[in-house]
């Protein structure tokens, strides 16, 4: 499919490596505007008919890898920056900020650190240096240097460094540098579930998102980085099992009897019985990113060659539609693109690959 442009090729490029898109305001790095019925009209993003029809609408939540969608957004307005999902997409960026602003007590720089007064921060100033300093705490490289995963030059001089999450691992949280629930370093964000990140080749006024030399795809997150954003509080703890409070919600279906002996299957079997357990309530059960986790180790495992994509994807549908029958196309877009990203990383259950 040829691109109408650099940006509109990028956004192809990141969806065909199962990576959710979605346009950016022309110039900005803000999601490109809702419709006029949208902004007038308050809904949730889960509930709106416009990113059912292949609208733009909401953000992230619209992001696709469909590339007649991404195609037909791009042609209609060529200048739209990319912008990538990064929960469905199982991206952790480590967002590297460079502004001018007062240093903190430097109890803060690193929370949940203790910095001795003996050890000396002159010249400390931003985000590239609480980065290292807690590289550096831990005796790790610093991820700024890690020419082994992606990594984007921001306008403002900062740096976005990409990483896989890890495939059995928590969901984490986006944060804010200056937060006070999850912060991993001051004037370092976490963009992950929840967020978005800006894609290269977007430009804005100040400059262009630009990739630096080294890896061209996000590499996986390092033990160490996981450990510190779990102890940071990124880690999403799974939500508590609702009460119905609909008595017509239909319950979920019971699924077909898995092959006994099959270790693929009995590792996907959970993480369809969560997804069917959304059936349950007809919110609040996160079940987007629960269908995301089972699409992803579906992808792993039919890399693997321990079940034919054909097979995960009959399960995995079966799955979602028993929960949300109402929104089958949007299951269909999370099971696509969380397949094609877990193809990425094949599973073997006796044993790594």
């Amino acid at each position: 499919m040829k691109a109408v442009g650099e940006q509109h090729g990028t956004a192809l490029w990141f969806a065909a490596r199962g990576y959710p898109v979605h346009p950016l305001t022309p110039g900005a790095k803000t999601p490109a505007p809702n419709c006029a019925h949208c902004r007038e009209n308050r809904h949730p993003a889960g509930e709106c008919p416009c990113t059912g029809r292949g609208g733009w609408c909401h953000g992230f939540h619209a992001a696709t890898t469909d590339p007649a969608v991404i195609t037909r957004w791009w042609r209609q307005e060529p200048r739209f920056g990319v912008g990538v999902s990064c929960g469905p997409a199982g991206l952790v960026v480590i967002d590297v900020d460079n502004h001018p602003a007062p240093v903190p007590d430097r109890q803060r720089l690193l929370p949940g650190i203790h910095i001795d007064a003996r050890v000396d921060l002159t010249g400390l100033s931003n985000g590239y240096h609480t980065l290292a300093l807690l590289a550096a705490y831990r005796s790790r490289p610093d991820p700024a240097q890690d020419a082994a995963t992606l990594r984007v030059r921001t306008p403002s001089g900062g740096l976005h460094i990409w990483y896989r999450a890890p495939l059995a691992g928590p969901a984490f949280r986006s944060s804010s540098g200056s937060g006070s629930r999850a912060a991993l370093a001051w004037q370092v964000d976490v963009r992950a579930t929840g967020g978005y990140i800006v894609a290269p080749t977007t430009r804005t006024p100040q400059g262009t998102y630009q990739a630096l030399p080294g890896a061209r795809t996000p590499a996986p997150l390092p033990l160490w980085l996981n450990a510190e954003l779990t102890r940071t509080g990124h880690a999403r703890p799974p939500r508590p099992a609702a009460t119905p409070t609909v008595p017509s919600t239909p319950p979920a279906r019971t699924p077909a009897p898995l092959r006994r002996g099959d270790d693929a299957h009995r590792i996907l079997a959970p993480l369809l019985g969560a997804v069917r357990d959304c059936a349950r309530t007809p919110s609040g059960t996160a079940f987007s990113e629960k269908l995301n986790r089972a699409a992803f180790t579906a992808g792993g495992l039919a890399a693997g060659g321990h079940l034919t994509e054909a097979e995960c994807t009959g399960l995995l549908t079966e799955a979602a539609d028993a929960a949300r029958p109402a929104q089958s196309r949007r299951n269909r877009l999370v099971i696509e693109s969380a397949l094609r990203a877990g193809s990425n990383r094949p599973i073997h259950p006796k044993g790594r690959s």
